[in-house]
């Protein structure tokens, strides 16, 4: 391994705030995270983009602000939007190192195996609910049916959003994906390449199900529920939605939450409260515990000394505040989230960094720390100086977006987070025209609680930060691109037999894509990295293909007559 170029441990938490022991919260055990942030950097004012999963993610992995990569919500994969983008692992493989990656890196159905030198998947036979809640699930469902709920309801019904199970915790999927993740670690540092290994755990996102354990580190009746349960004074109803609620619509996809009234109606009960936020600590502890499973890891094969070893989440989540329970809002308790960053040698190890920092500064900072070039057309800016000690603070304002529809009408929330204020527009997102704002005084309001943006004091600080915005945020970025093609796949069948067709998702059972008749043809728009199962009625053939380009073909053919292959083929097969 050359010796100017550590390796690089890249591992994403995904939905976890910042309640960690060693942000100041001691009521949670987290003593491999706090051992991180000892050793490093923790960045204590890191803040995401757009705070929910696939946003976040899509531009923390590019180093693009979410108008620039036209990814603003959980649907749109950016490979169809920026086909072009290097990713971060990328960039390193283009400069000599090998890259992959396990668990949740990129959004769950977005793997983009591009991206690695393997094919990124999930742990198989790995468990999360217990047998009994999955059968509980199952006669629900057939009970919705009987009573004639709607189709689109009942399939989007999940098992409780909280469980202890008994089970090791390599069984569990997030326990397996450490172990994935520290088998390639064992063979990386075999190799003559520096490398640069992801991994993403699942939890804390819903569902809060961990094995006994960890539970157990917690007693409820120590729990101390939110101070804040409320909406916040004067907050204009669109920051919320009455629609998407705040994010908390996704607890209502829990068959145990499936009744939880809106922020605007209502609240959990206490008993609720306790429970969620007794099974999210729990989940926190798990992750933290897995965590500690990849820095021991690091330290046997001698490496944490040659390693830059990053740490963050994607958003934060709400526990409660302002009467929530998820993310997807534009406020402090969503968008900002852990950040710790320990480079070997580096001067400020050990200290927390008050300053501003934002998730796209995360891609030219780890180009720095490894010298390879960072490339021009980033976002973001390098913490380098904060990691060396040379600087306090590297700029006077963090940016986050939210898109929101609200009684027909579509938005985009724009917020600033500056030293001391937080200020959010929310525009009509073709027009551009603000139609609601928000500000909040951190000196006297940390838990932004009371929405100052209507007193005449505030004028010319509106105005100021208003300017900011103005010159961040063009309406002119907001409208999805129309041309960029979506990946296709097709498959012709010039064999024996009639062919099934099934999707293989990152998670969850096989999806049949239908039937393919002999001499027939048939394209599939699907999303890169996705992978696709043919199957033959008669005699057992099977092939798995994964789209690894924006045109795919798969062409069966007889094997008494295999034909040359078409050179725009990606591949064929014989049956």
């Amino acid at each position: 391994m050359a010796e100017s170029k550590p390796n690089v441990l890249f591992i994403a938490v995904d939905d976890m705030r910042c309640d960690l022991g060693s942000y100041g919260v001691k009521a949670v055990h987290s003593p491999n995270m706090d051992r991180l942030s000892a050793t490093g950097v923790t960045f204590t004012r890191a803040y995401c983009q757009l705070a929910v999963c696939n946003p976040s993610r899509a531009s923390l992995m590019t180093g693009l602000r979410p108008d620039n990569t036209k990814v603003w919500d959980l649907r749109t994969d950016f490979r169809t939007t920026i086909p072009k983008a290097v990713t971060i692992p990328q960039h390193f493989r283009k400069h000599g190192y090998r890259a992959q990656g396990f668990g949740k890196i990129f959004h769950n159905t977005f793997p983009d195996n591009v991206s690695w030198d393997t094919p990124h998947q999930w742990p198989r036979n790995a468990k999360l609910w217990s047998d009994e809640a999955k059968q509980e699930l199952r006669t629900l469902k057939e009970e919705m049916r009987e009573a004639g709920i709607p189709k689109a309801k009942i399939d989007r019904l999940r098992s409780l959003g909280t469980e202890r199970v008994d089970i090791d915790d390599s069984e569990h999927i997030d326990g397996a994906l450490a172990d994935q993740a520290i088998k390639a670690m064992q063979e990386l540092a075999d190799n003559d390449q520096p490398f640069f290994l992801a991994a993403g755990f699942v939890r804390p996102h819903l569902p809060f199900v961990v094995p006994r354990k960890y539970w157990d580190l917690y007693d409820p009746a120590d729990i101390e529920l939110a101070s804040n349960s409320f909406l916040p004074t004067n907050a204009p109803p669109v920051a919320f939605g009455n629609r998407s609620m705040g994010g908390l619509y996704e607890l209502r996809d829990y068959m145990d939450y499936r009744h939880v009234p809106s922020p605007f109606e209502g609240s959990l009960t206490e008993d609720e409260q306790r429970e969620l936020k007794h099974g999210y600590y729990a989940a926190v502890s798990f992750i933290d515990a897995q965590v500690g499973r990849l820095l021991d890891e690091l330290e046997t094969l001698g490496l944490a000394d040659d390693t830059i070893v990053i740490l963050w989440s994607d958003h934060g989540w709400k526990l409660g505040e302002h009467n929530g329970w998820c993310k997807q809002t534009n406020y402090e308790i969503d968008t900002r989230a852990p950040l710790m960053i320990r480079a070997p040698g580096a001067a400020a190890n050990g200290r927390k960094s008050q300053a501003l920092v934002e998730f796209v500064d995360i891609y030219p900072t780890l180009c720095d720390l490894a010298s390879i070039p960072i490339p021009s057309k980033l976002d973001g800016t390098s913490l380098t100086p904060l990691l060396t000690g040379d600087a306090a603070s590297i700029k006077d304002a963090a940016f986050s977006q939210f898109p929101r529809n609200h009684d027909g009408k579509n938005y985009m929330g724009c917020a600033i987070r500056t030293d001391s204020h937080r200020y959010i527009e929310w525009r009509d997102k073709k027009s551009g025209i603000i139609l609601e704002r928000e500000l909040y005084d951190h000196r006297s309001d940390p838990q932004e609680n009371q929405n100052i943006a209507q007193d005449p004091k505030q004028t010319s600080r509106i105005k100021k930060l208003s300017a900011l915005i103005a010159k961040q945020f063009q309406p002119s970025n907001w409208q999805a691109p129309i041309s960029k093609k979506r990946p296709q796949l097709t498959v012709i069948n010039e064999g024996a037999q009639t062919m099934k067709i099934y999707w293989l998702p990152e998670k969850g059972e096989r999806r049949e894509s239908g039937t393919l008749a002999l001499g027939k043809r048939k394209s599939i728009l699907t999303t890169m990295g996705h992978r696709f199962l043919i199957e033959g009625t008669k005699n057992g053939f099977r092939k798995t293909i994964t789209v690894s380009k924006t045109d795919q073909t798969f062409r069966l053919t007889r094997a008494k007559k295999a034909k040359t292959p078409d050179p725009k083929d990606t591949n064929s097969e014989d049956q």
